[in-house]
């Protein structure tokens, strides 16, 4: 990955991050890694464990950041859910799949999007 792109995801997270304290979630991961990928945001409040996939894009030429998360994409994140909730475990009363999509420096969270 070119450090361009990764300035670009790094700056896409901050603002999902800053997005879910202000909200009133503690981040309790930022990119946590298994040897079968990596969870993006780990946010738990409210009751609610939340996964976070960030996808930031600085245009729209190659399509909507939310459409880069398919159905492949989601079965690895609830994966990476649950071997994370196993080697983490917190009282939760529900989880929750979210996608964070930032194009060109503006954030949209789309909340139980999968």
């Amino acid at each position: 990955m070119t450090a361009y792109r990764q300035r670009v995801g790094a700056v896409g997270e901050d603002l999902a991050a800053r997005w879910y304290t202000d909200a009133g979630y503690e981040i309790v991961a930022r990119n946590w890694r298994s040897r079968e990928g990596e969870l993006d945001l780990v946010a738990r409040g409210h009751g609610t464990t939340v996964f976070c996939e960030v996808k930031t894009r600085a245009s729209d030429r190659f399509g909507l950041p939310a459409e880069a998360v398919t159905g492949v994409k989601q079965r690895r994140i609830r994966g990476l859910a649950m071997q994370f909730l196993h080697q983490h475990p917190q009282p939760t009363r529900a989880i929750r799949f979210d996608v964070a999509a930032v194009l060109d420096g503006q954030l949209q969270v789309l909340e139980g999007a999968f």
